[in-house]
């Protein structure tokens, strides 16, 4: 097990290097230039599902859209870290993420086209995903402190904890719960031999494989998985479910605004919501409808304490 998590760890970080050097090259290239009938968009939905909406879009509006994505490993972080770097001369028009953390990383840090410059639309959820031929779903755990009894012990698959959403679901977990509390927890997962991957998409393939009985996913890995024919199932998280909202943010102040609202109307509009729900990306069309029953994230404290945080379980999970 310690060689397969030095293994993905030395895979996440050759991705970050890739991702930045990627992100030099489009840099330097221009990455194509905004008019009334051009935008640069930054995108860390899967391409599977952005490009041909997209695609769509320049077809029915005649509006070209230069798209950026992102890879699995550095999920969001890595277009992020390059809106940061180019937050005095931006490149990029609107933003469509995946997750809510980073588009209010952004806001706080005045990187958006202003205040309120963003709109969350459709929405996914953190769940474990378990192998049904292992685990029966009646046996799995059904809270993330039971993940660190000894019965789990190398049987957990999950992402690293330092990008997309499995990164937000931990800090979120570090605002409920108290840093002390959270980080005894880290540290008892990390104790208990996790199987640390590239991905939430990797994770439900290695379960569904039997590499490990159960992981921590998100719904739409998991939909994934079941249309691959996998012997999968999500089970709920319950109290402890976080909702993984889609955001759209405006970036650059001076973009042209008649095509930046034709696309950003176009994105949150009903038939790409639909259209999202029916591939099985989203859950639903509406975050507040469902908010409900999930866990209420207490953004300023996440966002107070991001850095340290991160350092926390940069310390405790790469080794």
């Amino acid at each position: 097990m310690k060689a397969n998590n030095q293994a993905c760890e030395g895979r996440v970080w050759r991705a970050i290097s890739l991702a930045t050097t990627v992100a030099v090259l489009a840099a330097a290239a221009g990455c194509g230039r905004s008019s009334a009938d051009r935008l640069v968009v930054y995108t860390s939905l899967d391409r599977l599902y952005a490009e041909p909406i997209l695609a769509d879009f320049t077809r029915q509006t005649g509006i070209q859209v230069d798209a950026l994505y992102d890879s699995e490993a550095v999920k969001t972080v890595g277009l992020v870290n390059r809106l940061l770097a180019e937050k005095n001369r931006p490149r990029c028009d609107v933003f469509w993420n995946n997750e809510e953390l980073r588009v209010r990383q952004l806001e706080r840090q005045g990187v958006l086209a202003g205040p309120s410059a963003w709109r969350a639309v459709g929405y996914r959820s953190r769940a474990l995903v378990v192998n049904t031929r292992l685990l029966p779903i009646d046996q799995a755990p059904r809270t993330l402190r039971e993940l660190t009894n000894a019965v789990w012990r190398g049987k957990l698959a999950m992402a690293y904890p330092l990008f997309g959403t499995t990164a937000t679901h931990f800090l979120a977990l570090r605002a409920q719960w108290g840093p002390a509390d959270w980080e005894a927890w880290c540290r008892a997962l990390q104790a208990n031999r996790p199987l640390l991957l590239d991905g939430n998409s990797v994770v439900v393939r290695m379960v569904g494989a039997g590499e490990a009985a159960l992981g921590l996913t998100d719904t739409d890995d998991v939909r994934m998985g079941l249309r691959e024919g996998l012997p999968v199932a999500a089970v709920s998280l319950g109290a402890e479910t976080m909702l993984v909202p889609s955001t759209i943010a405006r970036v650059r102040p001076d973009a042209p605004a008649q095509a930046v609202n034709r696309l950003v109307d176009y994105l949150a509009g009903p038939a790409v919501g639909a259209r999202l729900v029916e591939a099985g990306f989203w859950d639903g069309t509406d975050p507040g409808a469902a908010a409900g029953s999930s866990m209420a994230v207490r953004w300023d404290s996440v966002l107070s304490d991001l850095e340290p945080a991160t350092s926390a379980m940069r310390g405790i999970f790469l080794r």
